[in-house]
């Protein structure tokens, strides 16, 4: 309740600064939409009506090769972090494939040791799996008052 009241608080300044005719308010502004709507959860910003045209908004800004993220730096946050991949499962770590001359790909394996054993092939050294893919690869870091910063999970699929 506390994290929706600042960031209720943090938009609504946001607005007002915006009203006073200020540049940097108006990105501000959007900005401070954006988050407030990449932290909505339940539902996610997906089933918010308001939230379409500020993310239908950074969507299209996305595309632009001078591209920076609106911020809200009356919430602390900064630009968003993002994880292409959820953790592997419990007792696997994170491996890499060999894509040629030993070069590695992305983090996109999920690997264990031993396990495999057929009776024409022997025991395999190391099992490896797909990495998971996380549906909700982007986040924020949003502080709470002297709590530890709580993330926020978002995606940018229209």
């Amino acid at each position: 309740m506390r994290l929706i009241k600042s960031i209720m608080t943090v938009t609504a300044m946001a607005i007002l600064s915006e009203a006073a005719g200020n540049l940097d308010a108006q990105a501000s502004e959007w900005g401070c939409q954006v988050l407030l709507c990449a932290s909505s959860t339940n539902p996610s910003w997906h089933g918010v009506p308001a939230c379409h045209p500020p993310m239908d908004r950074l969507i299209a800004a996305m595309t632009n090769w001078d591209f920076s993220w609106p911020t809200c730096p009356e919430a602390g946050t900064g630009d968003p972090g993002y994880q292409k991949y959820a953790d592997c499962p419990a007792g696997w770590s994170v491996g890499h494939r060999e894509v040629g001359h030993g070069d590695r790909s992305e983090p996109d394996l999920c690997v264990k040791q031993g396990g495999l054993c057929g009776r024409r092939d022997g025991c395999s050294a190391t099992v490896s799996i797909a990495r998971p893919v996380r549906d909700d690869p982007y986040y924020f870091d949003i502080p709470a008052d002297g709590a530890p910063a709580v993330r926020h999970w978002f995606n940018l699929r229209r």
